[in-house]
């Protein structure tokens, strides 16, 4: 078969939330744009991360809700969970967002290819199963990461697996052993648990969720040891001794030593980017680690080839690479774009209690010098907390002490993953503290103690 030749203004590798938000803004502007996907529409995070995963975790929160249903004069019975069904449906959920994103890209006369896309040079981009050749005045390169590597951990998708073949499996084990206390061991962590699973998280630094404020931490681990959740921190995976169903963890931590049985291992820790898949040494495109290296603007040190998403390595989350997704567009474009301060971006944690921040944590804001104001209010004394019996948690707003600049903001409670948007509008718009407290907030609602948080670093909090 003959090789096709097909020009366009923007070639796409990858569709995940960076590839597909560059493709469709791509085609609102009126480029001929290409995307080239070598698995499904939607990428690790639509098919195998974020969507999936948030399915299963509701259907854990109607778990535990009907199990606490004595907590509010109902009487249940006879109560059975079927996780394959629970599985079954995070499928379907996967399945019409994908859809819908085949249907926007054709919207927007995004021309799809599916297969693996290479750099053939810097300007030519082969797509393996159609044997066709894409060349692109500009590139987008969204081609993500996938699980990392470690030496000792054999992940032969049985007993030791990853979160993509978690989001498979539809028997539940009796014991997991979780490699990794970041967001994703966390929400496995309460998604297993909540089906009965005996629960051992494991984690290599000294704290769970250790990249978020110490306070939330601490509640966490609170909180789930409360649940029954074991909790393993300053410790290494030193070997794991996987025989026909039962797999044996060495634990080391200082002179300490752990074996723990289980099931099944979950390997929940570190990424490493697909720059190795792309042909991208038929390019003079500059990586470190295999990250490629990009500019605020997303540029490579190569004309018209952008990078972003995962594989730049700047901060693995979905909403960022959407978010650099729409800044390389219109840079592309030459028109006037936003900026990323990436120690800003929310980041959101959806286990149970949920965990929300974002901006500095208070021993980064202490390290720069500055004094600070810190303000805290428990939902224990939120009515409408009190009302969900969802009383866990609080937030807390990091300050500057003279001028009220808010310097971060985290939370731990229910449902404050959807405070994150407020509280990220009051710092771009460079409220302050007071002005947080002074917004008046319905009544009875979570968003009020964000208000008495604000109003708690001048020791003005109403209700505590």
């Amino acid at each position: 078969m003959d090789k096709q030749i097909s020009k366009y203004d923007l070639v796409v590798i990858g569709s995940g939330p960076g590839g597909y938000v560059a493709a469709i803004r791509a085609g609102q502007l009126g480029m001929k744009t290409a995307i080239v996907e070598k698995s499904d529409l939607g990428g690790v995070c639509l098919n195998w991360g974020c969507i999936p995963s948030k399915s299963l975790l509701r259907n854990a929160e109607v778990l535990n809700l009907i199990n606490e249903a004595d907590k509010f004069g109902i009487e249940v019975s006879g109560v059975e969970a079927d996780f394959s069904k629970a599985i079954s449906r995070s499928r379907s959920v996967v399945s019409k967002l994908t859809q819908g994103i085949g249907y926007l890209l054709k919207k927007n006369k995004v021309d799809v290819y599916e297969g693996t896309a290479s750099f053939m040079n810097e300007s030519t981009i082969f797509v393996e199963s159609s044997n066709t050749s894409l060349e692109a005045r500009n590139v987008v390169i969204a081609a993500g990461a996938r699980q990392r590597d470690l030496p000792g951990l054999n992940i032969d998708g049985n007993g030791v697996i990853t979160s993509r073949h978690a989001l498979e499996l539809d028997i539940l084990p009796k014991s997991v052993v979780i490699i990794g206390g970041g967001a994703t061991g966390a929400e496995f962590a309460y998604l297993y648990k909540s089906y009965g699973v005996e629960v051992t998280i494991v984690e290599m630094m000294d704290r769970i969720l250790p990249q978020e404020d110490e306070d939330i931490s601490k509640e966490l681990t609170r909180s789930f040891t409360k649940a029954g959740i074991s909790i393993v921190t300053s410790s290494q995976v030193k070997s794991i001794d996987n025989n026909d169903g039962s797999v044996v963890v060495e634990v080391h931590g200082g002179s300490d030593e752990l074996k723990i049985e289980c099931e099944k291992v979950l390997v929940a820790v570190g990424v490493q980017p697909n720059s190795d898949q792309i042909g991208i040494e038929n390019t003079k495109v500059e990586t470190k680690n295999g990250f490629i290296v990009i500019d605020d603007d997303m540029k490579t040190n190569v004309d018209g080839i952008y990078a972003i998403g995962d594989i730049t390595g700047k901060l693995l989350l979905a909403h960022v690479a959407s978010e650099q997704a729409v800044i390389a567009v219109e840079n592309i474009a030459g028109l006037d774009h936003s900026t990323m301060d990436y120690s800003l971006m929310p980041r959101a944690v959806y286990c149970r209690p949920q965990v929300a921040s974002f901006g500095m944590t208070e021993a980064q804001a202490a390290e720069t010098g500055r004094e600070l104001k810190i303000g805290k209010f428990p939902l224990a004394a939120s009515g409408k907390a009190l009302a969900l019996s969802e009383t866990e948690g609080f937030i807390k707003v990091v300050s500057d002490a003279e001028i009220g600049d808010i310097l971060g903001v985290h939370m731990i409670g229910a449902e404050v993953t959807e405070l994150l948007g407020e509280a990220g509008m009051t710092k771009m718009l460079e409220g302050t503290t007071s002005e947080l407290g002074s917004l008046v907030h319905p009544h009875p609602t979570i968003s009020e103690c964000l208000k008495e948080a604000g109003l708690a670093t001048e020791n003005l909090a109403i209700h505590m």
